[in-house]
């Protein structure tokens, strides 16, 4: 039958959602039970909807024409199984130019590649929060192992600080594990990036920010608590094993390792700086587009913005790099 749909698979579709009957019928165990089908077929059935089935069979051309890409795919998903369908559709694009399908019939090509391969995608989870504009930052630190760079496997250090309100991101780099002096400078970076700072800063226990807590009694790191009272921001300290609380950022740390840098081969660690530099620009600043500081989505007025940066000429420790800058 058109588009590798056989007419037995479609015999069996109608059967799970005639006896599903839109959830007012037997349940995905008794389906499964029922028809000797496991539970995750049966679901993947019931998810397919009759347009979805109708351009299968009307347009097969779609799948064909991915097909004569399979072995690439499937190349790509057996060395590096949770890449994400659209990262794997950017990277067809970079090899083959104009892609041969549209997003909906890529996505449902990759999933069931991924079937085939026994490979389970995770998925990035972002928590809606109900933030105030301009106060917040949300800060986490986290490293990736086995990243090929010049052909030797290294962990990578990085920091990620996500704005509460716009979602605007940066990332710091670091290739050896981060001190405190390298926790200041990425600082420096991405307020610097900003073009500004909010009111707040939320870290969880990180002995970067927190030496010891007792029944929420902080002892701040020093060093680190000099910066932020010089720079003018507050440090808010998250309570133990409460992600909720920071769950921008939290999502961020994943979305960087799995969209960033998973499945990424570099030449050396200015490759990976210029690599991650175009992710956050081309990327993660486009999912949802945000607008440059001091505009109203950002939620800073202008007067903020240039009280904040000249704020920032006060940091005790300077950046030996260069500081990113947002593009014009």
């Amino acid at each position: 039958m058109a588009g590798g749909m056989s007419v037995k698979e479609w015999v069996v579709i109608h059967k799970i959602k005639a006896l599903h009957d839109n959830g007012k019928g037997l349940s995905i165990r008794a389906i499964s039970q029922e028809l000797g089908l496991s539970r995750n077929t049966v679901r993947k059935y019931l998810r397919m909807n009759e347009n979805a089935i109708s351009e299968q069979i009307e347009d097969p051309s779609r799948t064909k024409r991915l097909d004569d890409h399979r072995d690439y795919l499937v190349h790509l998903l057996k060395k590096f199984p949770k890449l994400s369908a659209v990262k794997i559709a950017r990277k067809l694009q970079a090899k083959v130019g104009e892609l041969p399908a549209s997003d909906r019939s890529i996505r449902r090509y990759v999933r069931t590649l991924k079937e085939e391969v026994a490979s389970a995608q995770m998925r990035y989870y972002e928590p809606i929060l109900d933030d105030v504009p301009g106060v917040q930052c949300q800060v986490d630190p986290g490293e990736l192992r086995g990243v090929l760079i010049g052909g030797e496997e290294r962990t990578l250090h990085f920091v990620v600080f996500v704005l509460s309100y716009s979602r605007l991101m940066y990332v710091g780099m670091a290739f050896r594990p981060l001190d405190t002096q390298t926790f200041i400078q990425l600082h420096d970076e991405a307020l610097r990036y900003f073009g500004g700072l909010p009111e707040e800063c939320v870290y969880d226990l990180t002995k970067l920010v927190v030496i010891n807590e007792q029944y929420r009694e902080l002892t701040l790191n020093q060093r680190f608590h000099e910066y932020a009272t010089t720079a003018g921001f507050r440090i808010h300290a998250c309570e133990g094993y409460d992600p909720e609380s920071k769950g921008k950022v939290e999502a961020g740390v994943k979305y960087v390792k799995q969209d960033c840098l998973y499945g990424e081969v570099f030449r050396d660690s200015e490759h990976v700086r210029q690599h991650v530099q175009d992710w956050v620009e081309s990327v993660a600043t486009t999912a949802p587009p945000v607008n440059r500081p001091g505009s109203a989505s950002n939620g800073m007025s202008e007067n903020t913005w240039k009280l904040t940066c000249h704020q920032l000429a006060c940091s005790l420790w300077p950046t030996r790099h260069v500081e990113p800058t947002r593009p014009t």
